[in-house]
């Protein structure tokens, strides 16, 4: 048995090799782009290429810390107010300097002049880092600092598709890392089980996974997507204090980021009480089962995105209309490049791509009938391997349901 000690040290060599990957994968997009640096806002892709966080729920609506990665490694943090100490431990040639905010809320009306500074530093540093090179990739900016970045000879760069790239195909070491994650939602899930029963609100219930995920490191939950009896259709309704009755089906699906950032994603459906599913409920889980399973079999990489939707499992037709948003999505931190649209939607929302080993996939099923009482939600979480999906989750499915 391995001393805490050793265990520390087992993770902390994990860490650095994770750290280390994710940032070569930033890189080398740069240098595929002919970028000379990436401007990042985003929460995840900060976390992705430094793994420093900061307020994250926050940070994400209130444009407060940001960071410049080089494409030969080097790394500036524009730290939020008296916040150096969240780069404490990290391993990168880094530079710290104070973030200048200039939001509305951060400048109030003098957000313009804010901005013009602002856009003056970010200009002296590609002056002085990146002599000549006017490409700079940006994730995410406001049309006012964009606005001004341009004023200062900038052609600006989509860094947002660079990103999800990027973040595309996992090392084993995130793998495992999601593995924590999928262990703190599994966690979270059996004890909603426990604790369902008729005359819970379906508040009460989904505060459960909450708790397991706080409790194991985890950091908060994307959605609040859980639904019980006629609210389960249509799907995407969010817990509200209806109580649940004896019988009915209960449907959630997690949306979680739990330890280190990764976002657990799995959706389940059972009964309130435990009870013997009518044959109507059957049915409809049985064809969500068979949905999420026929999908996994067939996935392999190499496969184009649009092949896949397309030999994907055909959606009977009482149910096309309130079908899931898409077949399956990429996952990560959060979800994830790609969105496999749904044949019929290909032409507005489909684009073409191919899948690649070291890819982590939801695979999706929404069933309910277009003004249906009830309907089923089930989602899978997989690793794609040369040989195809594996499932990341022993979260049971109701089998004997089948």
């Amino acid at each position: 048995m391995m001393t805490n000690d050793e265990i520390q040290a087992s993770t902390d060599h994990m860490m650095a090799d994770v750290r280390a990957y994710r940032l070569s994968r930033v890189l080398a997009m740069l240098r595929r782009s002919d970028c000379s640096a990436i401007l990042l806002y985003d929460p995840v892709n900060i976390r992705y290429a430094t793994d420093t966080s900061n307020m994250q729920i926050w940070s994400g609506r209130n444009p407060s810390r940001y960071v410049m990665v080089f494409a030969d490694g080097r790394v500036i943090g524009w730290e939020f107010h008296r916040c150096e100490h969240v780069w404490d431990g990290i391993a990168l040639d880094f530079e710290l300097r104070s973030a200048l905010g200039w939001t509305f809320f951060s400048a109030g009306h003098d957000a313009q002049q804010r901005a013009e500074l602002w856009a003056a530093e970010i200009a002296d540093v590609m002056r002085c880092r990146a002599p000549g090179e006017l490409r700079l990739a940006v994730d995410r900016l406001d049309a006012v600092g964009a606005a001004c970045l341009v004023r200062h000879g900038f052609a600006l760069m989509d860094g947002q598709a660079m990103m999800e790239m990027a973040r595309t195909v996992k090392s084993s070491g995130e793998i495992a890392l999601i593995g924590e994650s999928l262990r703190a939602c599994e966690a979270g899930i059996e004890r909603m089980r426990r604790e369902l029963r008729p005359g819970i609100t379906e508040q009460d219930l989904w505060a459960h996974l909450h708790h397991e995920n706080i409790r194991h490191g985890g950091e908060w939950i994307e959605t609040r997507l859980l639904a019980s009896g006629d609210r389960t259709n249509p799907w995407m309704h969010e817990c509200s204090p209806r109580m649940l009755r004896q019988g009915e089906l209960l449907a959630f699906d997690t949306d979680m980021v739990g330890p280190h950032g990764y976002c657990s994603d799995i959706s389940r459906t059972w009964t309130v009480g435990d009870t013997r599913p009518t044959d109507a409920q059957r049915r409809l889980y049985e064809r969500a089962y068979s949905q999420v399973h026929f999908n996994m079999d067939l996935l392999r990489p190499g496969m184009a995105f649009r092949e896949f939707s397309e030999k994907a499992w055909k959606i009977p037709d009482i149910y096309v209309t309130n079908r899931y948003s898409c077949v399956a999505h990429g996952i990560g931190m959060v979800d994830e490049y790609p969105s496999i649209a749904h044949p019929i939607d290909w032409h507005e929302a489909g684009y073409d791509g191919v899948f690649e080993a070291g890819m982590t996939l939801c695979v999706e099923s929404y069933i309910g009938e277009e003004g249906g009482s009830e309907g089923v939600k089930l989602e899978q979480q997989v690793l794609l391997t040369r040989d195809g999906c594996v499932p990341l989750t022993e979260c049971r499915f109701e089998t004997h349901w089948l």
